[in-house]
């Protein structure tokens, strides 16, 4: 299995263990595969009966196929072992009679971001090694807020690696900027940058394409990549989740083999549900895709009206990893959907005017498969409460795609078994999530918030959360946003 540009097919092809090490394609693509490898209903029985790490393992060495299966399981028995996920790598629990939620957030920093960036240094650690990499891989992350403390808790101490991760000064919660600003390693950097997201992921990538630079890093033994879901093998490991559903579904007698499902997910930057996309592209049983966004639902408005226009108001909301006008994994879609040519010229588009329409064939196959819906402020903090009541305690992002999920229902009448992603432990957010509860309550944080909330709910505190304040705060420098270049080469000592 060889890899490819999204803008340009014609590039050379490249190996799995390459795109992992490189990350983004030299003309500022994103790497695909050649082909979707495909998942038959005698796989997926197969799979039922087996672990997490097994289903996993499998699913990745059809598309890292430079990579020996007994690599990948080893890699995946380590990476979603018992003691790094408490609570299981990717349960399921029941909503209601027609619906599932698929907890992804039982990982070392409590958010989706782990299930993927708990395996990927390990495949990132492989690959230096089967491309002959002698320098040191320098990981460059923009974080909305959960990706920056996944990347860094499981590339921390890694050899041959450093990491940087920028984020958006007031764009994430105390409970995130803590997790990052606190995190132990000696090749760990982490800095804000003033403005929002996608200030910071545009910097990031300027740093990816800035020839200069990659000149000076070389020079001084170092290369970039990157643990954004723009890598390949960020986004690979979340494939297995949506087959690990669909398997534990059969295996709890909810579906039948071969019976559809419906996925919901909260997204902003589009690699959680594209992962979904690509598992059904491979054969597994889904029905229709339904993108949940936040106010700031840029998404939607794409999927409904097939025009993807960033020139638009901004919002800071209580699920500020959703906070974004740059959906960086449509363009894997739009690949899929219309080929590399006319992908490069949207993004083009994108670039130069911040705007692209898709074309009437395009739009009509987003139609066939996906929904977009949103949920304002008032929605997400009532679905909250309604939640609750009904006995399950959900974080901000995960209320977006319930009340997402359930407006889709409604309207379309469609009754196919709904597995709704939960991205976070209510605890990330436990400041909005106990207002949205109890209206009459105020904190200052959401560290504040987190006993009440307990007390409240009963819900256990994850440890890595309960014990934050008693850390140490090592991070706490802010720069502006055309700063970030400088930053990075002071940061490794480059003048």
């Amino acid at each position: 299995m060889n890899y490819r540009s999204t803008r340009n097919i014609n590039q050379d092809a490249v190996s799995a263990a390459q795109a992992i090490k490189q990350g983004l394609c030299n003309d500022g693509g994103l790497f695909m595969p050649e082909s979707i490898p495909a998942l038959t209903l005698d796989d997926v029985k197969a799979l039922s009966t087996k672990s997490y790490a097994e289903r996993a393992a499998y699913i990745l060495s059809l598309f890292l196929t430079d990579y020996t299966y007994e690599e990948l399981l080893a890699d995946c028995s380590e990476a979603y072992s018992d003691k790094r996920f408490k609570g299981g790598a990717a349960p399921l629990a029941t909503l209601n009679d027609n619906t599932s939620v698929l907890e992804l957030w039982h990982g070392p920093t409590s958010a989706f971001k782990d299930m993927a960036l708990q395996i990927m240094p390990r495949l990132l650690s492989r690959a230096l090694t089967k491309t002959g990499e002698e320098r040191t891989a320098f990981i460059l992350v923009a974080t909305s807020g959960d990706t920056g403390k996944a990347a860094l808790e499981g590339y921390c101490d890694v050899d041959k690696v450093k990491i940087t991760v920028f984020y958006p000064v007031d764009g994430v919660s105390r409970v995130q900027k803590l997790q990052m600003a606190t995190q132990k390693g000696g090749n760990v950097f982490v800095c804000a940058v003033k403005g929002n997201f996608d200030d910071a992921q545009n910097g990031v990538k300027k740093i990816f394409s800035d020839k200069t630079m990659a000149q000076k890093l070389d020079a001084n033994g170092y290369f970039l990549s990157s643990a954004n879901s723009i890598n390949w093998g960020r986004l690979a490991p979340q494939i297995a989740y949506y087959v690990s559903a669909y398997c534990d579904l059969v295996a709890e007698g909810k579906i039948a083999l071969g019976d559809k499902m419906n996925v919901c997910v909260p997204t902003g930057n589009f690699g959680n549900i594209f992962a979904a996309y690509i598992a059904k592209r491979m054969g597994l049983p889904v029905n229709k895709f339904v993108c949940a966004s936040n106010k700031n639902n840029i998404l939607t408005t794409f999927l409904n009206e097939g025009t993807y226009d960033r020139n638009r108001d901004f919002y800071t909301t209580m699920s500020p990893s959703m906070d974004i006008l740059i959906s960086s994994n449509l363009e894997r879609l739009l690949y899929l959907l219309g080929g590399s040519e006319r992908t490069a010229a949207y993004m083009k588009d994108l670039t130069e005017k911040g705007v692209y329409t898709v074309d009437a064939d395009i739009k009509a196959k987003l139609d066939a498969e996906f929904a977009g819906y949103y949920a304002d402020e008032a929605e997400c903090a009532e679905t909250i409460k309604t939640t609750f009541a009904d006995g399950y305690l959900c974080d901000t992002h995960t209320a977006v795609a319930v009340c997402a999920a359930k407006k889709y229902q409604e309207e379309s009448g469609d009754d196919t078994y709904m597995v709704v992603a939960s991205t976070a432990s209510p605890y990330k957010f436990a400041a909005d999530v106990y207002k949205s509860i109890k209206d009459d309550a105020d904190f200052a944080d959401d560290y504040e918030a987190l006993p009440c909330l307990n007390e409240l709910s009963g819900v256990e505190i994850p440890e890595g959360l309960a014990t934050l304040l008693s850390k140490e705060v090592r991070f706490e420098k802010v720069i502006e946003a055309d700063a970030m270049p400088e930053e990075v080469l002071s940061e490794l000592g480059i003048q």
